[in-house]
């Protein structure tokens, strides 16, 4: 006879744990329970439930943020969150069973049997609220929350993660990690931003998990009941945001986190690097060749190499016997030198770096005293406490070594932490700013206080002048200090975009200045690929070529005479863009908005811009739309979003919520323009050091609907714009009123453009076009964006790029409001 072993499995159970929600005890896993004290004031809600300390805050209108521990909460202490919470109309009411807080924008409901949040719309629609039976739970010190899945919910954002723009499905870490030639879906990598962004039914939301402890997010892998987020350890402490727009999103969040400062101009020029340039003689080498092929550049960096046996803050005397000489040699050339510190001190009697900081008492630590030692590049070092306020004031000391030498870039490296056998030990301690803690808590934001010391000390050090930062490794507000690029990443197809996702994804988590390695670091790319790679490269925020020791040269001519002449062609197409460019940069840093946006920020609930023949284009700023492809492929598929969309090259219209298959060339990248778009642009200059010709050209795009921008200068070079110094000016575009209106000047600098040469595109008629109302001179001019490409065949058979016919129109630029009607 067939015995069920179902009940003598449930007495096994019961055994074991003893008994849970039906009145068994000992249960591994804490919930939260039920609510059994309120406290209300203001925009505040504290709350003790049978197992938890609670407090619900008001940060603004759309945003809530949600704190829980086991035990009362700590004081309240953040690396990421610098946006104070703002008065806010705020109604909290409570009966027995639920609390409800109320803003203009955003209603919070509270269960109390057991403890839960829902967030809803004023109108009652669900945005997101906690699974009912699951809600917030504890497993050991390990704390999630868990969210009801929404019907055919999407997920975007998270960071730098691999995998598709659309995370459904999928669950990640966030563990800073040293991944050398890490695979397409390779998780984690090298930085942590725990922030999303959910989307469904017309809306969307965005979670930050303000927690640096190693956290996990899932979107419904391997369960088909919840979405989840959640901590090693530490509180459970989330905002909540909520927005009808995914880019007033991003707003609230770097609200939350902060912006960038503005970059120097030069850092957005292109950049040459290699593992490595030395000895000086290569380096001028590389300079030289630059400017007689007529490349333009801005940068030369400079990897380990460099260095004395690797040792932080020394040059190696036989290779660079006079830093300072060959840096202002470079600078006359109009390059600026961007160099590389990791930050292990290697032990070393006599090596200053080493003795100066053994005297600071600045390095990490085990509990007994005795400074902890890992190998990297010098052998065994010590690491500097950057979560200790002395030893980031200790490295802005030290900075003055390599900024002394005319270095105006910093390029940190290695700050995960990365060591040799990559398992640091986690009895390490941590000052955390006086929070004392252990490398579970603070290896996740160590990368981003090593790129904060550099920024503060490089800042300093420069007097006026602003410094370049670069970082591998960060956490959630790591734009306030540095750019980030995507590490060591393979010279292989897929790679090429799966950078363009992680660029996008960065994007949308409140990071704009980012950039990859353009050609990939290990392995050699083929011909096709290294020529598709460079042309989008111009089109991402920070424009590095590099690769690797031990691999090919990557320099443009290394590649022959047809690749060279496209990397030159759309480098300098690049140099033409930087009014638009820099003017973006701005936005950036006033509103958080990336420079390299993915469709579902703009197109948001157009689910085509999810599927994974799409998910790859993206809108560089908000007029100039991308579509990257592998270079194995003749033929494309491109959607085009909701409206009119002009084609980069040849000023054709297409109609947009459409698919369209396209021939592809390895020498033109698909480039189209959103249809009512406001492009500046200058004429070719070989470096930022160079002064473009005094004309501004605004490029105008007839469309449907309205749109403004604003275009926006100042030196480039220091930070005179904070105290007035800059040139802004809105320039708005009205469809119905068939009229552009260039706004009147704010600020104190005088532009660097006498004249304004204003191109209309695709308007039919412009004989009764009018400046201020009287009838304005229009000239009968040619759109061609790049110089001739050729494309060579084995005839030798050349195919230059045609541009085409518009209009135009010349005035002064001077600083009142004009409108130009027609």
């Amino acid at each position: 006879m067939k015995v069920s072993l179902k009940p003598l499995a449930t007495l096994l159970l019961l055994s074991v744990f003893g008994f849970t929600a039906f009145g068994q005890t000992n249960n591994p896993i804490k919930m939260v329970g039920n609510v059994n004290k309120v406290d209300i004031d203001e925009q505040e809600v504290n709350i003790t439930t049978d197992n938890a300390y609670i407090q619900l805050g008001v940060y603004s209108p759309s945003i809530v943020r949600v704190r829980m521990d086991k035990a009362p909460l700590a004081e309240d202490f953040s690396y990421a969150v610098v946006g104070e919470p703002v008065p806010t109309k705020t109604k909290i009411t409570q009966d027995e069973n639920e609390i409800i807080i109320r803003t203009d924008s955003l209603v919070t409901r509270i269960g109390k049997k057991p403890f839960s949040v829902g967030f809803y719309t004023p109108g009652g629609k669900v945005i997101n609220k906690d699974e009912e039976g699951l809600t917030t739970s504890w497993i050991e010190e390990e704390v999630t929350t868990y969210k009801e899945m929404q019907e055919g919910e999407r997920f975007i954002g998270l960071g730098e993660k691999t995998g598709g723009l659309d995370r459904a499905g999928t669950g990640y870490t966030h563990y800073n990690t040293d991944a050398f030639g890490y695979t397409i879906g390779q998780d984690p990598i090298y930085s942590t931003i725990p922030f999303y962004i959910g989307i469904h039914d017309g809306l969307n939301y965005g979670v930050f998990l303000d927690n640096s402890y190693q956290s996990d997010f899932n979107f419904g892998a391997s369960n088909n009941r919840f979405s989840s987020f959640g901590a090693r350890g530490g509180e459970m402490d989330y905002f909540f945001i909520y927005h009808t727009d995914v880019e007033d999103i991003i707003t609230s969040y770097t609200y939350l986190t902060g912006r960038m400062p503005l970059p120097p101009l030069w850092s957005l020029g292109y950049q040459q690097n290699r593992y490595s340039y030395y000895p000086e003689t290569e380096v001028m080498r590389i300079a030289q060749t630059l400017r007689e092929k007529k490349i333009p550049a801005d940068g030369i960096t400079l990897d380990i190499h460099y260095m004395d046996a690797y040792k932080l803050f020394t040059w190696d005397n036989e290779r660079f016997p006079n830093p300072l000489q060959m840096n202002r040699k470079l600078e006359d050339m109009g390059f600026k030198t961007t160099v590389i510190v990791d930050p292990g001190i290697k032990v070393e009697p006599g090596y200053g770096a080493y003795e100066r900081g053994k005297d600071a008492d600045i390095f990490l630590e085990y509990p007994d005293g005795e400074y902890y030692t890992g190998q990297v590049w010098p052998g065994w070092t010590h690491f500097p406490d950057f979560t200790d306020p002395q030893a980031r004031d200790w490295w802005k000391s030290e900075l003055k070594a390599i900024t002394g030498s005319g270095v105006d870039g910093i390029w940190n490296d290695m700050n995960e932490i990365a060591t040799w056998g990559q398992k640091m030990p986690n009895n390490i301690l941590f000052n955390f700013d006086g929070h004392l803690t252990t490398h579970l808590e603070g290896r996740n934001v160590y990368g981003m206080q090593m790129a904060r010391a550099s920024y503060e000390g490089a800042r300093a050090a420069m007097d006026n002048k602003r410094p370049f930062i670069l970082t591998r490794a960060g956490f959630a507000g790591l734009q306030r200090y540095t750019a980030l690029w995507t590490g060591d990443n393979r010279s292989e197809d897929d790679h090429m975009l799966l950078g363009v996702r992680l660029l996008n994804s960065l994007g949308v988590s409140g990071v704009p200045f980012t950039g990859m390695d353009v050609g990939g670091f290990t392995g050699n790319p083929s011909i096709g690929l290294y020529s598709r790679w460079i042309q989008f490269g111009a089109f991402i925020p920070y424009f590095r070529n590099h690769t690797g020791v031990n691999t090919k040269s990557s320099e443009p001519w290394a590649y022959g005479e047809e690749v060279t002449e496209i990397a030159r062609n759309f480098i300098s197409l690049r140099y033409k863009l930087l009014p638009y460019i820099y003017s973006t940069f701005y936005e950036a840093t006033q509103t958080g908005h990336p420079i390299m946006r993915t469709l579902a920020i703009d197109y948001t609930h157009e689910a085509e811009v999810y599927d994974p023949q799409y998910e790859n284009q993206y809108l560089f700023g908000e007029a100039i739309m991308v579509a990257p492809f592998v270079s194995t492929t003749d033929f494309g598929k491109v959607y085009f979003p909701k409206g009119k969309w002009y084609n980069f090259y040849t000023g054709e219209v297409q109609r947009g919520e459409k698919e369209e298959i396209i021939e592809l060339a390895y020498h033109r990248l698909p480039l189209y323009v959103k249809e009512s778009s406001i492009i500046p642009m200058q004429s070719l200059i070989q470096s930022t050091a160079e002064s473009p010709t005094d004309t501004l050209t605004v490029h105008i795009y007839k469309g449907d609907v309205n749109n403004s921008y604003v275009y926006y200068e100042d030196d480039g070079i220091t930070y005179d714009y904070l105290d007035g110094q800059y040139y802004k000016r809105l320039i708005s575009y009205d469809a119905r009123r068939k009229n552009i209106t260039f706004g009147e000047v704010e600020g104190e600098f005088k532009s660097n453009f006498n004249n304004l040469k204003i191109v209309l595109h695709g308007f039919d008629d412009v004989s009764r076009v009018r400046i201020n109302g009287k009838r304005a001179n229009l000239n009968k001019d040619f759109a061609s964006f790049i110089d001739p490409i050729s494309r060579f065949d084995p005839q030798g058979v050349s195919n230059p790029v045609e541009g085409y016919d518009v209009k135009s129109i010349v005035v002064k630029n001077e600083r009142d409001k004009f409108t130009l009607s027609y």
